[in-house]
């Protein structure tokens, strides 16, 4: 098991410091056949149930992803990345988010016996930082947006391993995950409807449904306040980044911008916006109805909302993850 690069081939050790190839490319993971991480850490990680829902005339199934042990989907990737560290004996880690993925990452650390240090932004809920801290981890509030902090964590990672959620390949190896089970859970879905910052759950639903030899299409939502990658896919001035209440896609440079376009394009799906007023209603419509999840999982179902608004048949298989935990908040 080892990364490549994806535009020059180059290898690079799994365990090694490096996190991007010297020619500017991002890796990818290559495994021989049968080969798979070897587990030895678990917090009790279990396949999510769907349920079904309709808002404002929308059908859709939504996958409860929020039910994983730190309260959100990114759980998923943290659990086969931290088991492949502690396999390649790495003993300490940082990593940079908005909050679920500093969770996750610090959840399976604390299993794993790893020391973990989250940088993160000033304005992340002080119940994500709490549940980090509680975890053992040191967290390091970084002034500005998501994509300042990305910049600072760069320093400390090259000297210590970077447990990146979005340039380690073996997270994906783990978000691709729901694929599977959606498959298992519904059939192949027609649509997946996924919240779209840098591109976490919709490169790894994207590469589980195609090892599958299965791929629906995806439609990818991202919050008018912060769409660089709309713009791009669409042609599009790429505007400043604004405010929002989906914090956890407000991502205003995401590095693999060109495989999410590729992604989405190659399943015949689309990339679309949606305002804050929107979101808000698809969070209230879903507390309603008894699922609390918090503000950024609001996203997928109000792109759905809008998405299928004037066009939605009741033949349609419509698969909306829900990623995060309203207790999150």
């Amino acid at each position: 098991m080892h990364f490549y690069c994806g535009d020059c081939g180059g290898k690079y050790p799994v365990e090694g410091l490096k996190y991007r190839c010297a020619c500017g490319g991002y890796f990818q993971l290559c495994k021989m056949p049968g080969e798979e991480v070897n587990i030895t850490v678990s917090l009790g990680e279990t396949e999510t149930p769907v349920i079904e829902r309709a808002i404002r005339g929308v059908k859709m199934l939504l996958k409860l992803d929020y039910m994983q042990p730190s309260g959100s989907f990114k759980d998923r990737g943290a659990y086969v990345l931290i088991n492949a560290l502690k396999e390649f004996g790495v003993s300490e880690v940082v990593e940079d988010s908005s909050g679920n993925a500093g969770a996750a990452i610090a959840a399976y650390c604390a299993a794993a016996g790893i020391k973990c240090a989250v940088y993160l932004p000033e304005a992340t809920s002080e119940g994500k930082i709490k549940q980090m801290l509680s975890y053992g981890a040191e967290v390091k509030k970084i002034r500005g947006s998501r994509d300042d902090v990305a910049r600072a964590v760069l320093g400390a990672a090259k000297t210590v391993y970077y447990a990146s959620h979005v340039y380690n390949p073996l997270f994906f190896e783990g978000t691709k995950s729901i694929a599977s089970e959606i498959i298992r859970q519904t059939g192949t879905p027609d649509y997946i409807v996924v919240p779209l910052g840098n591109g976490t759950m919709l490169l790894g639903v994207y590469l589980g449904f195609k090892e599958a030899g299965r791929l629906p299409k995806i439609i990818a939502v991202q919050s008018a306040n912060c769409a660089p990658v709309f713009s791009e896919f669409h042609g599009l001035p790429v505007l400043h980044p604004a405010p929002t209440v989906a914090e956890g896609i407000a991502v205003g440079a995401p590095i693999r911008l060109r495989e999410i376009i590729a992604a989405v394009k190659e399943s015949g799906g689309d990339i679309i916006t949606v305002e804050d007023s929107e979101v808000v209603f698809a969070k209230e419509q879903l507390s309603g109805q008894g699922i609390y999840i918090e503000p950024t999982s609001g996203a997928a179902p109000a792109g759905a909302i809008k998405y299928f608004a004037g066009k939605y048949t009741k033949d349609l298989n419509i698969v909306v993850p829900l990623t995060g935990s309203g207790l999150k908040k």
